[in-house]
């Protein structure tokens, strides 16, 4: 199996972690279990000592057409799918132009912008084990079942590209801030905002070594440079233990944390 090695503290959005060999996954699946598959790490913390981490090579970087069906390969980066869309005038991936990721983590996660989500127009998956129909899958808010590499995923072709809805994306997206971070940290409880919380127990823009909560968006763990694992990891804890003494509420990690 071939491998590269990663500087995560480059390659992840919160800039943050070490280098590490990462293994390609191409068309040889029989040790992928050994593995934790990552994607651009946009919703990622990398630890100090993270288990065994596996990649989607390029050749599941792709884009077609067929028989009325958009195939997406799991690696196909989001900006990727979101040109190739306007250019053909399909609809319903408008929000894709303001999510980063690659498609097999958008999937994964069933990323989207409120109402607009990646699993409103899906056919199926493609894994290693086989297909997998969306009515045999489990989802709901930014959550699937799925526990197998997604190498491709299969959509509804629709046309009619809107560039109203790539504004009203980009308008959804502005209070977020501009430094490195990994996304929302928490997914919000039902009924109230994680953002809310975090500033009502006093954490918003608290800083912890280069690490904090944006003053921008509260809910956004941000990198002001030269950021720890360690101290990124104390605000995720602090935050969930203030919250859950004052409300009651558990806050349950959006960022996934990778460490042994």
């Amino acid at each position: 199996m071939r491998t590269k090695i990663i500087n995560f503290s480059n390659y992840s959005s919160l800039k943050i972690g070490g280098c590490f060999e990462v293994a390609l996954l191409e068309d040889d699946f029989s040790n992928i279990n050994e593995y934790y598959l990552i994607g651009s790490c946009n919703n990622t913390l990398i630890g100090i000592n993270p288990p065994p981490l596996m990649l989607l090579s390029k050749m599941y970087d792709y884009i077609k057409i067929e028989d009325g069906v958009l195939k997406i390969g799991g690696a196909t980066p989001s900006g990727k799918i979101a040109s190739f869309c306007k250019k053909n005038n399909i609809a319903n991936f408008e929000f894709l132009s303001h999510l980063p990721g690659k498609l097999g983590g958008l999937v994964y996660m069933n990323a989207g912008l409120k109402e607009f989500e990646i699993f409103n127009h899906l056919i199926e998956i493609k894994t290693p084990n086989g297909t997998v129909l969306k009515k045999n899958i489990e989802y709901g808010y930014r959550y699937t079942d799925i526990t197998v590499p997604i190498l491709e995923a299969s959509f509804t072709l629709q046309e009619g590209y809107m560039l109203e809805k790539v504004e009203l994306f980009k308008n959804m997206r502005s209070n977020q801030p501009s430094e490195p971070s990994a996304g929302s940290c928490f997914k919000n409880p039902v009924g109230d905002y994680a953002g809310r919380l975090i500033e009502e127990v006093g954490l918003k823009g608290v800083m912890r070594g280069a690490i904090c909560f944006s003053e921008k968006h509260a809910n956004f763990l941000i990198n002001n440079g030269g950021g720890e694992f360690e101290d990124a990891i104390w605000l995720i804890k602090e935050a969930q233990a203030r919250v859950k003494e004052k409300f009651n509420i558990e806050l349950e990690c959006e960022i996934v944390i990778l460490e042994t």
